[in-house]
């Protein structure tokens, strides 16, 4: 795991975060939601909200029902599937990924936006393939390994800035709490986290990307004496997503080049 590095200095333009916010609000919302429900859960103004969805709308990225709520337009499908295609990481993961499946525990690969993690791959035993790709939502950072794993990527400024006022999911004593299991983390180069105390179930979980942008993870009744095993397999997971991407980057700048001949 890298040691942290701070944020770079930004310019940011609290119109396009408005904007983005509502956006992400109305995508991991399960059924179709008003202008003022849609409100009071960001904290912004009626208006404001109203006028950034009808925008949406316009764009086709949302959609009104008939009953005039809200809820995801075609256009958010289509930049799903662009960002996805774009990026390349599922294709090149999930090769890697159905591997670790032969140590019958929960599979998984995530990727961390503010304080949640979204679940590119999710696969409990026994499922198909198809069935591990985009079935989990949003899930809290701190509940989980793959969250954890990312957080403790970041410095513990840009935590504190993450987390600032809010309660902290399995971490009640605040902050200062979250930031030594952050520390433990990277000392030890990998997260092993409780996450189901009652069944004694833990998830390994180490990042990927240079630089940092998503952890995979293997969940489940994991013994203590079983980590050098599963932490093995899991970086040569890792290093398989590494090299893939690497190898598709180059073949782009290749490609880039002979273009600018």
């Amino acid at each position: 795991m890298k040691t942290p590095t701070k944020k770079k200095n930004a310019q940011p333009n609290q119109s396009l975060i408005d904007g983005i916010t509502t956006l992400q609000a109305l995508a991991t919302s399960d059924r179709p939601v008003g202008g003022r429900e849609l409100s009071r859960r960001l904290g912004f103004e009626p208006t404001r909200v109203n006028r950034l969805l009808k925008t949406l709308a316009y764009l086709g990225i949302a959609r009104q029902t008939s009953d005039r709520k809200y809820t995801s337009g075609s256009g958010m499908h289509v930049l799903a599937a662009q960002g996805l295609f774009a990026s390349g990481l599922v294709r090149r993961a999930v090769p890697a990924l159905e591997e670790l499946r032969s140590y019958n525990l929960v599979v998984a690969m995530g990727v961390l936006w503010k304080d949640v993690v979204s679940y590119i791959y999710h696969a409990p035993p026994g499922i198909a393939s198809s069935e591990a790709l985009g079935r989990v939502g949003i899930f809290p950072a701190t509940r989980g390994g793959i969250g954890l794993s990312l957080l403790a990527d970041l410095d513990d400024a840009e935590v504190s800035q993450i987390y600032n006022g809010k309660d902290i999911p399995n971490f009640p004593n605040g902050v200062n709490q979250l930031l030594e299991e952050l520390n433990k983390i990277r000392s030890n180069g990998y997260t092993r986290y409780l996450v189901k105390p009652d069944q004694n179930q833990h998830t390994l979980a180490i990042n990927v990307g240079q630089p940092t942008h998503s952890a995979i993870a293997l969940s489940g009744w994991i013994p203590e004496e079983n980590n050098a095993q599963l932490l093995s397999a899991l970086e040569k997971a890792k290093t398989s997503i590494n090299d893939k991407t690497s190898s598709a980057q180059l073949k782009f700048d290749i490609i880039k080049d002979r273009e600018a001949i």
